[in-house]
């Protein structure tokens, strides 16, 4: 994370469970909305909303490919990461906020 802000957005995306279970089933394999969704128990409206914060986070990237029956299917993957969370990279961070600290709305 180059600043402050990504930082933010990053963790308060990672705080919620369903988008660490996201990451988790992602990380064993790229996969399909409709799949992901059976495969987590969750709807694909939900799974979508997550989605769309993952990707807005960077932590997820997604592709539209065609199924052998021509079907249009967008295939989502993690995009590698790391965090190294140091005070020392806390204090850095703060830095470079722009944000006030607002918490994110549901």
């Amino acid at each position: 994370m180059s600043t402050g802000d990504e930082l933010v957005q990053v963790l308060a995306t990672l705080a919620n469970p369903h988008r660490m279970r996201v990451v988790a089933a992602l990380t064993r394999e790229r996969n399909y909305v409709s799949r992901l969704a059976r495969d987590l128990g969750i709807s694909r409206a939900l799974l979508q909303v997550h989605l769309r914060k993952l990707q807005a986070a960077g932590l997820v990237s997604a592709q539209l490919e065609l199924s052998d029956d021509g079907k249009a299917m967008k295939f989502y993957e993690v995009t590698p990461f790391s965090i190294h969370l140091t005070p020392e990279a806390i204090a850095a961070a703060v830095l470079t906020l722009r944000t006030g600290g607002e918490e994110e709305s549901p």
